[in-house]
């Protein structure tokens, strides 16, 4: 019999410990990053076959993507070790995939009928490229390397020529199957884009963009055919500013084409009485090519789309949306209008197969707030999952993670603001735990799952109540909803926060309202900042990447100026000096008195660096309660795992001092130092 003792030394008498002799461990950061998990799901076109890849990260320096290759019916892994390029011929029942040839690239395919693998092309042209339906020619989307500036001066252009590569420009090729020769089939200054090819491979369906400086949102785009036995173009829809992609109908009359609800005139707009539609709200239109004539078929449809596929035998559309915090796959039935959300088995679908010819079959790969990278098969018409792969199951079966629940409140202007609640695991009711409020605050809500290094479950292992909330301005959510994020820049977001807070502490009992953080991160870091100017209701708050001067990151962001062409589209610092001023942080930094810990990367080009050095400046002029933590050489995210490690405990830290009356983690990381 092994007998131990464990004796806590007085520095961290504070920290609270556990033991016993089955207890399961609490989930990590380690555990957002590693492990094994399937990532995506391919279907042969007659649906026999599926080709699942996974990827395994073991630690830092171990880690690999596999690919097995399964057939459908029996379940049989027929092919283990697949090779992680394949991927799946448009009509032919066949996987190909290309390795270095003598001169160029050979592309191999493999029959898994015959499970027989030959050369099928010899030294093809480098790069990526996409097979045309009728398997007879390959089209490249390649790049001119723009001019290189070899001098210390460097004239710009344009606002984004300050953007590595900016200058490049993509243009199409045809490669013939038959003769082995190459065609190059676009030129000039602008991009030229591959969006779909017609299903008799006869049409390129192509797109292009151009600067539109002068105007918000600041590009226009067009969308034209080329006929590839004339190469003549046909410009189908001219230099719209709101045009995404597009693709065919399986017959090859109308197109299925994305863009924003101002598109095509705006006939997709449906914001309510907000004057703007918020841009980032992707609509989705059908073309009649003969007649031109558009129809906005998601006008009345909450969710945000992204098609998946227009399916050649059941005539239907599939969606993956964005559908409030979770990513639900619908189907469309142009026949009727109608939608129909698929009754998966996880709550966010990472990965989503239809196999071309028997639209019965599909698979896909998803998530939720207690699963990750699980993958499925999936029958259509008996509406049934059948599990294929859970790789994660061992190891979170050992983790006892907290339980998580919706919890939503009505606004006092009537909105329904919806919400998660995570309990620590072991909860017990007759305790007060202290809260943690996180929320991201922007255009898009803060999907569920387990991957990231916000997930409420990281903080409840922490034995924190956490409350995500998702508050106005998310896509998702319908398109007035998501118009309130236009000139907004925290104003009704700001507020909603607040009194979801107030209403979330009141309905819970044992939640310490004298103990409450707020964490956010880019956009959520701006509203962190934000929210300590309108509230001292917080102990202690955590901005990471944060904008403290709407102004500065607007002019100085790489991506500033164009995201504000939504975010505060139409509005500029010289015709709209309040919205750039008033509701950044910086000019209001008086008024914060809740400890805030700024965390930031040194070569971040989304938001600069400087968002957090001036609001800590200003504070520490001010005497306020600040602490600024910089990561070297990361840049908007973490993505340094060791760094990312050192940055997630100074977080963690930072809110055991305040939050839980536990300062030696932070002292222990940041001893006091005297300048």
């Amino acid at each position: 019999m092994l007998k131990c003792e464990f004796e806590k030394e007085k520095d961290f008498a504070d920290v609270a410990c556990r033991m016993a002799p089955d207890m399961k461990r609490r989930f990590s950061l380690f555990n957002t990053n590693f492990g094994s998990r399937a990532s995506r799901v391919s279907l042969s076109p007659n649906g026999k076959y599926l080709l699942t890849r996974y990827s395994d990260n073991y630690d830092v320096k171990r880690s690999r993507t596999r690919c097995e290759l399964t057939e459908v019916k029996t379940g049989r892994v027929i092919l283990p070790n697949a090779n992680e390029k394949m991927n799946w011929m448009p009509n032919s029942n066949k996987l190909y995939y290309t390795v270095m040839g003598e001169e160029q690239n050979d592309l191999v395919v493999f029959d898994p009928a015959t499970m027989r693998e030959e050369v099928l092309l010899k030294n093809v042209p480098e790069g990526y490229f996409s097979w045309s339906p009728t398997e007879d020619y390959l089209i490249y989307m390649l790049t001119d390397e723009g001019e290189k500036v070899s001098g210390p001066l460097k004239r710009l252009l344009h606002p984004d020529d300050r953007i590595p590569n900016s200058r490049d420009r993509y243009y199409l090729m045809k490669y013939d199957v038959a003769t082995g020769l190459s065609e190059r089939l676009t030129y000039g200054s602008h991009n030229v884009y591959l969006n779909d090819i017609s299903p008799d491979g006869k049409k390129l369906l192509c797109s292009t963009s151009k600067p539109d400086i002068t105007r918000c949102p600041f590009s226009l785009s067009s969308l034209f055919e080329i006929d590839l036995a004339t190469l003549q173009a046909d410009t189908l829809v001219a230099w719209d500013a709101y045009l995404g992609s597009a693709s065919y109908s399986p017959d090859g009359k109308q197109l299925l084409v994305t863009g924003s609800p101002s598109a095509f005139g705006g006939i997709g707009k449906n914001c309510g009485e907000h004057p703007i539609a918020n841009d980032f709200d992707t609509q989705a239109f059908i073309m009649d090519l003969a007649t031109k004539k558009v129809q906005a078929i998601t006008r009345d449809f909450n969710p945000t789309v992204s098609p998946v596929q227009w399916n050649r035998v059941d005539g239907c559309i599939y969606f993956d949306t964005t559908d409030g915090d979770c990513r639900h796959i619908y189907r469309y039935v142009p026949k009727t209008g109608g939608f129909e959300m698929l009754p998966l088995e996880e709550d966010v679908i990472t990965s989503f197969t239809l196999a071309n010819d028997n639209p019965v079959v599909a698979a896909y790969v998803g998530g939720g707030n207690t699963s990750t990278g699980v993958a499925y098969t999936y029958d259509t018409k008996k509406k049934v999952s059948t599990l294929l792969a859970n790789p994660m199951k061992p190891v979170l079966d050992k983790i006892e993670l907290g339980q998580m629940e919706e919890w939503n409140f009505t606004a006092s202007d009537g909105t329904e603001i919806k919400g998660m609640i995570c309990l620590p695991p072991s909860f017990d009711p007759n305790k007060k735990y202290p809260l943690i409020v996180y929320y991201y605050g922007g255009t898009t809500p803060t999907t569920r799952g387990i991957t990231s290094p916000y997930c409420a479950q990281l903080f409840a292992s922490r034995d924190y109540v956490v409350y995500v909330i998702q508050p106005s301005g998310a896509i998702g959510y319908g398109q007035e909803f998501s118009a309130r994020h236009v000139n907004a820049w925290g104003e009704r977001t700001a507020d909603e926060i607040i009194e979801g807070t107030k209403k979330f502490c009141a309905a819970h009992p044992f939640v310490n309202d004298k103990r409450i953080g707020c964490l956010g991160a880019s956009y959520g870091g701006f509203m962190t900042m934000y929210l300590q100017t309108k509230t001292d209701m917080f102990a202690a708050a955590a901005s990471h990447a944060g904008i403290s001067n709407v102004t500065s990151y607007w002019g100085e962001g790489y991506w500033g100026y164009s995201y504000n062409s939504v975010a505060a589209a139409d509005s500029y610092p010289w015709n709209n000096p309040d919205l750039f001023t008033k509701h950044g942080a910086l000019f209001n930094a008086d008024k914060i008195n809740t400890p805030l810990l700024l965390l930031h990367g040194t070569v971040d080009t989304n938001v600069p660096i400087g968002e957090s050095i001036q609001l800590y400046n200003a504070l520490k002029i001010l005497g306020k309660p600040v602490e600024f933590i910089t990561v070297d050489g990361e840049n908007h995210f973490v993505l340094d795992y060791a760094k990312r490690e050192l940055w997630h405990n100074s977080i963690m830290a930072w809110f055991a001092r305040w939050l839980q009356d536990s300062p030696a983690w932070w002292n222990d990381l940041y001893p006091e130092r005297h300048w």
